[in-house]
């Protein structure tokens, strides 16, 4: 075999899995579909999220609950007769929004979330790609006195706990941040931590480029089978057949179909994510990524516009495009700040990775020998990406990990 390792698929986690085993010495070949940067790791917020120590899990307040089962949100939005089909995935992610469950699960994630920036940095740094990222964080704003206070105790929390930098701001000095900011957003916090990325995808194509200028191949072809050989594997494509000892699937959401034959019946929904691109109107300026988390939208300056995206909606992955939740965020988006016209005719839509405990599944295959795991970040693959693929190639060439790899097995799925 030529190839140590075939890495089948080309998004922010494939890309960091396959430069970490090419520094380790391995030869690497990555197989996608399509081209690096087009799934998920297209369209997001751009935020590099060391600040995000919590999960996004299930409210347990009344009121917020109700909100969502109306369908009315523009966070959360769901087909009634999708529901029903992903039940028992609804029932685990409830069990892990246990505060309790939470907690432990923040703790387990924390190592990976305390890595993202420096793994994130070296790779910006050795790819020449320092002019697609930030390093002054974004900003969460409120709409009302309440949620002031009730963010101010958050962010002493999260300080407290986990030690992150962040500055409750009054009226003034949000608008000292961001003067275009309008009157509806009455404070917010400035999450200093986090770096924000001006084009995700060109970020992971940046990553790509480095990893083929130093030797790695990259194959856009559709995956049709893996099979298990003697001495390794076999990818079938549409184009031909590719060999190595080693296996990695990081297909985001697509991953629990192909390991479906393999006897892995991973409890995995792709959290369909919109996003579209305003211009700003004339003289307006937005200089962070911007949550409005009351209503469940962010805000971004992006290099193609100012990014609107939205929160989650459960829908089958091929349903058709569903604009309800963008106008619904779009013109929450109008009181905070003042956007022109749209970018593009229709929203990109992508789907979010997602496992019942929030947690990704990094590691071996139980029941067959080269075959190897990185999918299942949901709304954290940009942030976690290189974090991952250090632990997975630590993990695979027989390194100390850097960090306790037993909470993402994928055995506690099964």
């Amino acid at each position: 075999m030529t190839t140590d390792t075939l890495v089948l698929g080309a998004g922010i986690v494939g890309v960091s899995a396959a430069l970490h085993l090419q520094e380790r010495g391995q030869s690497v070949a990555i197989i996608d579909r399509s081209a690096p940067g087009e799934g998920a790791s297209f369209g997001n917020a751009g935020l590099l999220e060391r600040s995000s120590v919590i999960p996004y899990a299930i409210p347990r307040d009344l009121r917020t609950l109700l909100n969502f089962a109306t369908n009315r949100a523009a966070a959360v939005h769901y087909d009634p007769a999708f529901l029903p089909r992903i039940a028992p995935w609804l029932m685990g992610y409830w069990k892990a929004s246990h505060p309790d469950r939470l907690r432990t699960i923040a703790r387990e994630l924390l190592p990976l979330i305390e890595a993202c920036l420096d793994e994130h940095d070296r790779l910006v740094q050795a790819a020449g790609l320092s002019h697609l990222v930030r390093r002054d964080g974004w900003v969460e704003i409120v709409r009302s006195e309440a949620g002031l206070a009730e963010a101010g105790q958050r962010s002493h929390d999260l300080r407290r706990d986990f030690g992150l930098a962040s500055d409750v701001l009054d009226r003034a000095a949000l608008s000292r941040l961001e003067p275009s900011l309008k009157a509806a957003a009455i404070g917010g916090i400035h999450w200093r931590d986090p770096f924000t990325v001006t084009d995700p995808s060109a970020l992971t194509k940046g990553y790509a480029a480095y990893f083929e200028s130093k030797g790695g191949t990259i194959y856009c072809e559709t995956i049709r089978s893996l099979t298990r050989q003697a001495n390794g594997w076999r990818v079938t494509t549409d184009r031909g057949q590719h060999e190595a000892a080693n296996v990695v699937v990081a297909l985001g959401a697509h991953s629990g179909a192909l390991l479906a034959a393999q006897g892995y019946n991973v409890p995995l929904v792709g959290k369909r994510g919109y996003h579209l691109h305003f211009r700003a109107e004339a003289g307006a300026m937005l200089n962070h990524a911007v949550l409005d988390e009351e209503v469940g939208y962010v805000l971004a300056p992006m290099a193609a516009g100012i990014r609107l995206t939205t929160g989650v909606e459960l829908a089958a992955p091929t349903a058709p495009v569903n604009r309800i939740q963008m106008d619904r965020a779009e013109r929450r988006a109008h009181e905070i700040f003042p956007l022109g016209d749209p970018v593009e005719e229709k929203p990109w839509l992508g789907l979010r990775p997602a496992t019942p405990d929030m947690k990704p599944v990094i590691g071996p295959a139980p029941n067959h020998r080269g075959l190897w795991f990185a999918f299942g970040h949901a709304h954290h693959g940009l942030t976690l990406g290189p974090a991952t693929g250090r632990l997975l190639a630590e993990m695979m060439t027989g390194e100390k990990p850097f960090a306790d790899p037993t909470p993402f097995d994928i055995r506690r799925l099964m």
